[in-house]
């Protein structure tokens, strides 16, 4: 396993409640060796004017899920992640559902970390995929 324990699916969810994923009721709901899951709803608060899940909602998830997985491979006392750049290709267009991503990693050095993230909709078709480069921060 990646992680430096065993992640807590609550305690995760529980961080985010006040913040932008808290606001977009992304939950994070899955983990293994090396990846790391959540869901976000297809709603109102996540669409664009013309009805379709917002490019930028989907880039919230894809970096929400990319920096929480980089910070569990963490000496949570001595680093922190903190996002470089991100990237996303939106390959098909959602109109409702709940979306899942899944990070997973590509890099972990000691100084940058590089996460991809897929995102799929409610009937497990790609939708999104995205890469986010981290650097990783002495406290």
């Amino acid at each position: 396993m990646i992680f430096r324990e065993k992640p807590d699916l609550d305690f995760l969810n529980q961080l985010g409640k006040d913040s932008m994923t808290g606001f977009l009721d992304i939950r994070y709901t899955a983990f293994g060796d090396d990846f790391l899951e959540a869901t976000m709803p297809v709603t109102a608060k996540t669409k664009q004017p013309f009805g379709l899940l917002h490019g930028g909602a989907s880039v919230v998830l894809a970096e929400s899920l990319g920096s929480l997985a980089a910070f569990l491979t963490l000496e949570k006392d001595k680093y922190y992640a903190v996002g470089l750049e991100i990237n996303a290709n939106h390959l098909r267009p959602v109109k409702d559902g709940l979306i899942r991503g899944r990070a997973t990693t590509i890099h972990l050095g000691r100084k940058t970390q590089v996460w991809e993230i897929k995102i799929k909709d409610s009937a497990d078709i790609l939708s999104c995929i995205s890469r986010i480069t981290l650097a990783i921060l002495e406290k």
